[in-house]
């Protein structure tokens, strides 16, 4: 069976390091499972470029700027409109080739937005670093990471992010929330909505689950990167990053069950339809 994998690049020209972190996942994927898997990147935001239709795997990525301001533009509007697609091929029942996709950081935030499950909002401060995510009840129906603690660890790198569920329209939809931002005892403050499944399909993170703690620190030990961190969330922070990358191992538990398994869960479920 050969499985072809569509990579949504939402950095709109931007250097980042998720896309070669999403990329090494796919081959580390394809070499340890011994699957024919194919991958190939559309550049969404600076080229409104989009896949066809004929891909099993959908990842769309983190992204810079506003996941609001982008609202009616021409790249938005196309994004949407590939998503209902796939959406119409997973509620045909005589349609055998389920879509599966895996929304990241500014994407998740765009689905939200789509599917009107809380109030897309700017921070009052980024948040950039190593945090401990909390898991949901829901998370225990769950076959991704599902062997975790109640909490686990993963990169948070935002300006923006999605507060106020709505219960009723996650009802209507059949979305579950599954994970939600640590607290934060000194500020009243409400904690953000960290990880969804949208439907039997779809599922999105806040956080970065392809972030590799070995390429981050060697990113972060760059003069430039140095530089540009310290300029843009402080010293202080910077050597805190350094720091939690020391001993990446929660990390790097993360990176290795995230995406993996959802890989895992929609080739079996694809291998399913087949017989």
């Amino acid at each position: 069976m050969s499985i072809k994998v569509a990579i949504l690049d939402m950095y709109d020209g931007h250097a980042n390091q998720g896309m070669k972190c999403i990329k090494d996942i796919l081959k580390k994927y394809r070499n340890n499972h011994s699957v024919d898997l194919t991958f190939e990147v559309f550049d969404v935001r600076a080229k409104n470029e989009l896949p066809d239709t004929s891909f099993d795997i959908y990842i769309s990525t983190g992204g810079p700027g506003s996941p609001v301001e982008s609202e009616g533009s021409a790249w938005e509007n196309s994004y949407f409109a590939f998503i209902d697609e796939l959406e119409a091929i997973n509620r045909d029942p005589n349609r055998s080739d389920k879509k599966f996709g895996f929304f990241i950081c500014h994407s998740f935030q765009l689905m939200c937005r789509k599917y009107q499950l809380g109030k897309v909002a700017k921070r009052r401060s980024t948040s950039f670093g190593i945090f401990p995510i909390y898991k949901t009840d829901q998370w225990d129906q769950e076959e991704i990471f599902s062997g975790t603690e109640e909490t686990f660890y993963a990169v948070d790198s935002r300006d923006w992010q999605v507060i106020e569920p709505d219960e009723a329209q996650f009802e209507k939809t059949g979305a579950k929330l599954l994970a939600i931002e640590k607290e934060r005892t000194h500020v009243d403050l409400e904690r953000c909505m960290m990880a969804i499944r949208f439907n039997d399909y779809f599922f999105g993170t806040q956080f970065h689950p392809e972030a590799d703690p070995i390429g981050m620190r060697t990113y972060l030990l760059e003069e430039e990167n140095k530089e540009r961190v310290i300029k843009h969330h402080g010293e202080k922070k910077y050597y805190e990053m350094l720091h939690l990358l020391e001993n990446p191992v929660e990390l790097e538990l993360t990176r290795k069950e995230i995406i993996p398994s959802f890989i895992h869960n929609a080739i079996t479920s694809m291998l399913s339809q087949e017989v």
